[in-house]
């Protein structure tokens, strides 16, 4: 085996970053807090480059069993007059393969098959990790995949970088009825999305002012364009999926500790760079971290110089280009969220086609 490493988190960066760790011959046990792993029904965006690392890490197959393109969605004002169309025919002909959409549990199916198959990776639900010095000193390596509250991070890295409100609640959903619109309705301080998940079914999410409340959210979208309304009627809201939007603030200066006196240790997913959701990059960048990481590892010499250096490597590879999205993400927030919308409208219609 070329080292021993604990995944602290069973998401999709945890359970991707355990399977590439795995192929490289190391060898890998998983725990997750939580006494079972969230399977709420969220579609993930998987853009091109994240289904590139899927098929280096040998999940692609399992992704592209339940996935649908993502294809002809349009930015649109409240009453449906299209403004812009989503980049996604460009995203393809760049990379000769569409933007995918799955679902969150088929994503996690995927990722846990993948797992299985190696027949020995524990995923040990319920465990809580209270003492990471403790957890690294026995281990080569520890991978803190455990999200935007990171205990691994605070750890290691202290409590500057934490959590930040955006001052925005976000509701997610699917409605067993299939819509042909598909991709953003921007209004005056809120928004609401449209996606394929499945045949048959409607991916949605929007955003409100905290307060709103799950009859304030009808009322909110009750005048725009179908198949909003309609779309929400369609949904149980015993089904909605409430949550404050936030992301990691400051930026870290490392996703690494490379110091093998205190043991090592590497963030991925939303323990190192949690991101608004506003560019659906969260899934993906954390499956580009997971592959990243893996694919240093396992080109590096066996012994702690040759893991510190494969974490420097990572390090260098994905903090700036992950941080630069999530700076995006942010960015793109505000714009979307503003009430200025005839200025924001008219220089959404300059974007190329």
């Amino acid at each position: 085996m070329a080292g021993t490493a604990t995944v602290v988190g069973a998401g999709i960066g945890g359970l991707a970053t355990a399977i590439g760790l795995r192929r490289a011959g190391w060898s890998v046990t998983v725990l997750e807090r939580r006494t079972e792993l969230e399977r709420y029904g969220a579609a993930f965006g998987i853009h091109p480059t994240a289904q590139s690392a899927l098929d280096r890490l040998g999940a692609g197959d399992a992704l592209r069993e339940h996935a649908v393109p993502y294809r002809d969605a349009h930015i649109r004002t409240p009453d449906g007059t299209p403004i812009a169309r989503l980049p996604l025919e460009r995203i393809e002909r760049t990379a000769g393969r569409p933007e995918l959409l799955i679902s969150r549990p088929y994503l996690l199916d995927a990722l846990l098959t993948g797992l299985d198959a190696f027949g020995d990776v524990p995923v040990k639900l319920g465990e809580r990790v209270t003492d990471v010095g403790a957890l690294a000193a026995g281990q080569d390596l520890v991978i803190g995949a455990d999200g935007i509250r990171s205990a691994v991070r605070t750890a290691r890295f202290g409590d500057r970088s934490g959590p930040r409100e955006v001052g925005t609640v976000a509701w997610i959903g699917i409605a067993d009825i299939e819509s042909r619109v598909h991709g953003e309705t921007w209004g005056s301080g809120r928004f609401f999305g449209l996606t394929p998940v499945e045949p048959g079914r409607t991916n949605w999410y929007a955003t409100a002012p905290e307060a709103t409340t799950a009859d304030g959210l009808r009322g909110l979208f009750a005048g725009w364009h179908d198949p909003i309304p309609r779309i929400l009627d369609a949904t149980d809201p015993a089904t909605w999926i409430r949550y404050e939007m936030r992301h990691l603030y400051p930026a870290l200066p490392s996703f690494v500790s490379a110091d093998a006196s205190a043991g090592h240790v590497a963030l991925v997913g939303d323990a190192a760079h949690a991101m608004t959701p506003n560019l659906g990059q969260g899934a993906c960048t954390a499956i580009l971290d997971a592959d990243a990481l893996t694919r240093a590892l396992a080109a590096a010499p066996p012994g702690p110089a040759g893991i510190a250096g494969a974490l420097r490597a990572y390090d260098r590879e994905r903090r700036r280009s992950a941080q630069r999205t999530a700076f995006a993400s942010r960015t793109l927030h505000r714009f979307m969220s503003t009430e200025r919308t005839r200025l924001r409208n008219a220089a959404v219609r300059l974007l190329p086609g």
